[in-house]
């Protein structure tokens, strides 16, 4: 955005109202959090707004919103892989490794755990094939997602420049090399473009009953934005909702004259107080909660799913019954009208610096079947032309070996500067791959994708100008890029932007 588009943007908006609005939200985000699930605990009127929707009164809520031009997604699944898979031995082959393997490595190589590390290569102990019609070569220990490779981009190139975990984590979901205090990009989809559904969140997540994901709650964080766009996270065990029915004895007729006389004294209090904020709130928070108790019990019920179904996702087994559960759930969530979708394992099971011949195969096991799952379930469903599927973490491996000596040992360390992931769905093409590694799958060298690019074709699917949609904080012009230099991927979409 220019100097001069700034200015005039300013000029059209109440900084001072806005962040007195914003220091209200921040001052009273955990009283809001406690009453019924903080994202959607506003249906009117709270801080910013997409330039898309500028022209009309300053309030912001989730309702559906117009788009700036026609969007090919309108909802997102994301599977992150916290720890980094291994590309070289997953999705992405190299003999060239292979015949070097056990020799020292020439190039320069910057390592996370200097005190373990070695120059020596270390080729895949598995077997790659090609897949499919688009013959897309895959490791062994991917039988499932070989079977819908001819529905995937597989991106080979994405680079984040930092080994570090959280330093990339918070780079792909919040725009900025390891700053916290973003949004993410959950955030920004539901801030730009509302929900479907008036009766579940519009932004929620699916964590592991082990426990929270490295960086934690940062990775569905509202940031500066007001606590309406965080994630809502579901708990892991049932119930995955805490008091969401009445007790009996205020079922039925009572409960309803209840929350019809609650409403009509907050409403007549409202009139008498207008822009109080803090009472608009809750007023949506309590009919929210009414809302959700028949159609958040229903959606999060996969027993009504067929058999079949059920052990599609592998509910029948017990290494991958939990994983398949939340891919399931994720699916009857954006069915019933959830914009953005996230699902995280506990810590960072990908993050394979030692024995990686045995822990590698076991973080596969756990989440490959379910994953694809969920693309065949999406697509015989005829949901997955407008749904996007993600699957990938925020670096990968290094070509060379950590702990050398003993194989059952041995792992690889970091590296952010060239890996993989794959997207499905919602405008992407299918059964192709985008980019390259060098020789030895260290470095990205052949079409690189940073997370800035990959945040700005999410936007574009879905209808959003990434330089478009803004949010101002403290009276200065927020973008999820932050003005970083961030391209839309067009190779690697059905129906590319047309030039202006």
């Amino acid at each position: 955005m220019t100097d001069t588009q700034c200015s005039n943007h300013h000029s059209m908006l109440n900084v001072q109202t806005i962040r007195s609005r914003r220091a209200f939200l921040a001052e009273n985000a955990m009283g809001l959090g406690s009453v019924a699930l903080a994202t959607l605990l506003s249906q009117d009127r709270l801080l910013a707004t997409p330039k898309n929707i500028l022209k009309n009164p300053l309030h912001f809520d989730l309702n559906r919103k117009q788009p700036h031009f026609e969007a090919q997604a309108t909802a997102m699944i994301s599977l992150f892989q916290h720890g980094g898979p291994s590309h070289m031995d997953l999705t992405d082959p190299k003999p060239e490794l292979t015949r070097y393997h056990g020799t020292e490595f020439k190039d320069d190589v910057k390592f996370s755990f200097i005190n373990r590390a070695t120059k020596t290569l270390m080729g895949t102990p598995w077997r790659f094939r090609p897949c499919g019609e688009c013959g897309t070569e895959l490791s062994e220990l991917l039988p499932h997602t070989a079977e819908i490779v001819d529905e995937i981009t597989l991106i080979r190139s994405m680079h984040t420049g930092a080994n570090g975990h959280e330093v990339s984590i918070r780079y792909f979901h919040g725009g900025i090399p390891g700053v916290t205090g973003r949004p993410t990009v959950g955030s920004w989809l539901v801030y730009g473009l509302g929900t479907a559904s008036r009766n579940l969140p519009a932004y929620m997540v699916l964590t592991d009953p082990g426990g929270l994901p490295v960086d934690g709650v940062h990775n569905w964080s509202n940031g500066f934005m007001p606590p309406l766009f965080q994630g809502t996270v579901l708990r892991p065990t049932e119930p995955r909702i805490h008091n969401l029915d009445a007790p009996a004895h205020l079922h039925g007729t009572l409960q309803q004259q209840n929350l019809a006389l609650l409403s009509t004294l907050n409403r007549r209090h409202l009139e008498q107080h207008p822009g109080e904020a803090d009472l608009e709130a809750r007023i949506a928070s309590y009919e929210l909660a009414a809302r959700m108790q028949s159609a958040a019990s229903e959606a999060l019920d996969v027993s009504k799913e067929t058999r079949a179904t059920q052990r599609l996702y592998g509910l029948d087994n017990d290494v991958t019954r939990d994983y398949g559960t939340r891919c399931l759930l994720a699916r009857r969530l954006v069915e019933r009208g959830v914009r953005f979708v996230q699902l995280f394992h506990k810590g960072q099971p990908w993050d394979s610096h030692t024995n990686i011949r045995k822990n590698l195969p076991a973080a596969c096991r756990k989440t490959d079947q379910p994953s694809t799952a969920l693309v065949k379930d999406l697509k015989q469903r005829g949901m997955l032309d407008s749904t996007v599927v993600h699957w990938g973490g925020e670096i990968g491996r290094l070509p060379v070996t950590e702990n050398h000596g003993d194989p059952a040992k041995a792992g690889r360390d970091h590296n952010g500067q060239g890996f993989s992931m794959w997207v499905a769905g919602g405008g992407f093409k299918g059964g192709v791959t985008y980019g390259e590694t060098d020789d030895f799958g260290h470095r990205a060298v052949v079409n690189t994708v940073t997370p800035n690019d990959y945040q700005a074709t999410l936007l574009h699917l879905f209808g959003l100008d990434p330089e478009q949609l803004y949010y101002v904080h403290n009276g200065q012009v927020k973008e999820i890029t932050n003005g970083r230099n961030s391209r839309i991927v067009s190779d690697i979409l059905r129906r590319p932007p047309v030039a202006s």
